[in-house]
């Protein structure tokens, strides 16, 4: 069930989202059309200094939520630039929420002295996730999510992300088990510039909820994935921890390994950070404005295949996904569960 593909070009080489779209679209069997969805990085080049706000609303043009969230931003953040995102009706889709994308950059004089930029933008994401009838898809520079309900192909064409260029590409076809099939449920999940694509159940969805709260990160979709993005946003700009040490929250070693090798770093972090633990069968793709992450539970219930090619990285549930995109890969390997795959960006 569900299906993700990555794309991530290291040397920041552009390419359209038609590639994404036919990688994905392959995996059709994964899904069920009730969820689609494409994250994209370097898609704003004029706007890349501003955060670009992708909101969903309720209804259409006319939803009395919009003039809310307007008349809150303003109070918050500059706009230099707000327009309707584009959509393409169809045969498939023919309808559905009301999009818009805001490029704006936070009011200087009203960051708390306790608050950095990313403090504050985090609290106005939170605050209008909180308006009935409102959702921030992607907060992130030069950087976008574009998602619904539907086969991913259909959301593709929905939003023609041919249309768009960018380095890093993510896509998920969703197929909901415990969770409902809805626009704002579609993957990926993002704060900031992480982006989320996951296969599997997290089994300890109420009681990651539960720790992020305390921190003022609050799960609005109504599906389980949305709380890797806050623990892994968390762990690393919050509190400070490398990208392997909260890769290795995530997914921690069993306390049976822990003792044998005596490992005091491995323990401390498990005792630390036990609320932040993602239990369940998974594989994720986590991209951020500087590379990626691609990894799986402890027990690798769930594939993931990864591939390099020159200064591209590939990254799917299905190998024929990368094959499609690039036949002769010089390497292809299937990680260990709970050992990250780690991509950075030259410096």
């Amino acid at each position: 069930m569900c299906g993700i593909v990555g794309i991530i070009n290291t040397d920041g080489k552009l390419i359209d989202g038609s590639a994404i779209r036919e990688a994905i679209r392959i995996q059709r069997e994964r899904g069920n059309g009730l969820g689609g969805g494409f994250a994209v990085y370097g898609l704003y080049p004029e706007n890349r200094d501003k955060y670009a706000f992708h909101l969903m609303y309720d209804g259409d043009q006319n939803s009395p939520v919009i003039p809310h969230v307007e008349a809150y931003l303003k109070t918050r953040a500059s706009i230099y630039q707000s327009e309707q995102i584009p959509v393409y009706p169809n045969d498939r889709i023919s309808k559905g929420p009301y999009f818009k994308r805001y490029f704006l950059k936070p009011l200087k004089e009203f960051i708390g002295p306790e608050q950095t930029e990313e403090d504050y933008i985090v609290e106005t994401v939170m605050t209008i996730n909180k308006m009935d009838g409102a959702f921030v898809l992607s907060s992130g520079k030069n950087m976008g999510v574009f998602k619904g309900v539907g086969y991913p192909e259909d959301i593709a064409d929905y939003f023609r992300i041919e249309d768009y260029e960018g380095y890093t590409w993510i896509a998920h076809n969703r197929f909901p088990t415990n969770t409902p099939g809805w626009w704002g449920g579609a993957h990926p999940f993002t704060i900031l510039d992480k982006a989320v694509v996951h296969n599997g159940e997290i089994t300890s969805y109420g009681t990651n909820v539960r720790w992020l709260e305390m921190f003022g990160y609050y799960c609005m979709y109504q599906t389980d994935t949305e709380v890797i993005t806050y623990i892994y946003d968390k762990l690393t700009r919050l509190d400070g921890l490398t990208k392997e040490d909260a890769c290795y929250v995530m997914a921690p070693s069993l306390w049976e390994e822990i003792d044998r090798t005596n490992d005091g770093k491995k323990r401390y972090l498990r005792q630390i950070y036990g609320p932040a633990i993602v239990n369940g069968p998974f594989g994720i793709v986590l991209t951020h404005g500087k590379g990626a992450i691609v990894l799986n539970d402890r027990n690798k219930l769930r594939p993931v295949v990864c591939a390099k090619d020159g200064n591209t990285y590939y990254a799917s549930s299905e190998e024929c996904s990368i094959r499609l995109l690039s036949p002769d890969v010089e390497r292809i390997w299937s990680p260990k569960g709970g050992e990250p795959v780690i991509i950075d960006f030259p410096q």
